[in-house]
């Protein structure tokens, strides 16, 4: 990536991107470029989309956005996110895509395999974290840390909160009593991309995530008790979980003489991060 993070270098070439709508729009023309050898990428495009998604009827999965091209000018570009690429990918009758595709059934064989045994995700999970070198000990407290996570989510579908924007405002009431962050000021706070889909808690240490476990587990036994039946009355059980580790995290401070939340992160020296589902 270079500084504005707006390209992308894929095999020796340049990959345009946009941030819009929270996650990553790719050029395209640009991936078709890199995967054909075209000469003409627009026109290789033009006939994919009239093949694939016109005769065979299928919805549009691009967008147009304004990028910069050659001539210093913006211009409307068809655009794709992540889904979106990987699906004309899969269109492109090339042999330098063959190992894209053959990546997609892979993951697409896993995924029909973890639905029908779900341990086989943790442990695929595990074996992910330690090939990005997490020690052993940190990939266990995460992994439960993750459990817990689920535990509350689903103990807040129970009182009727489904939306995603609402599981966002209450674990940022944990995160705020807990930390004195929320998740997006967190992020700040370990200088974590600002536009990127990082997960903060892939970030953390071993009392971070002890923390943000209590907190989690916490306000999961309260509301289980209590049964707060709307959104108000979840923030105040979310508020009040998190202050108990809140709690408990100053008085280890005050025993260590030094703060928990810490500014050191786990991106890679190259400057590239994870990308992946964000459990805040």
């Amino acid at each position: 990536m270079n500084k504005n993070d707006k390209l992308v270098i894929f095999q020796s070439k340049e990959i345009r991107r946009i941030w819009e709508d929270d996650e990553w729009f790719y050029s395209v023309v640009d991936i078709i470029e890199v995967l054909t050898d075209s000469p003409t990428p627009r026109q290789y495009w033009g006939k994919v989309k009239d093949r694939e998604f016109t005769k065979l009827q299928l919805s549009p999965i691009w967008v147009q956005l304004k990028l910069l091209a050659k001539d210093g000018k913006n211009y409307k570009t068809d655009c794709a996110n992540t889904k979106g690429i990987l699906r004309v990918i899969q269109s492109l009758p090339s042999k330098k895509a063959e190992p894209f595709k053959q990546w997609l059934a892979q993951v697409g064989h896993e995924r029909i395999q973890e639905i029908e045994n779900p341990e086989l995700a943790q442990e695929r999970m595990k074996i992910l974290y330690e090939q990005k070198g997490y020690p052993k000990d940190w990939i266990d407290k995460r992994l439960r840390g993750i459990a817990i996570r689920q535990n509350l989510t689903d103990e807040w579908k129970e009182r009727g909160i489904k939306e995603h924007k609402d599981f966002a405002i209450l674990t940022a009431e944990i995160s705020k009593a807990t930390f004195g962050m929320t998740p997006s000021e967190y992020k700040t706070h370990k200088n974590l991309p600002e536009k990127s889909n990082a997960n903060l808690r892939d970030h953390m240490d071993d009392l971070e995530l002890i923390f943000s476990m209590l907190g989690e587990r916490v306000t999961t036994e309260i509301s289980k008790e209590e049964k707060p039946d709307t959104l108000e009355k979840s923030k105040k059980v979310a508020s009040r979980g998190g202050a108990v580790a809140g709690n408990a995290r100053a008085e280890t401070e005050k025993e260590l003489g030094r703060k928990v939340s810490t500014k050191k992160n786990y991106l890679p020296k190259t400057n590239l991060f994870k990308i992946g589902n964000d459990d805040e």
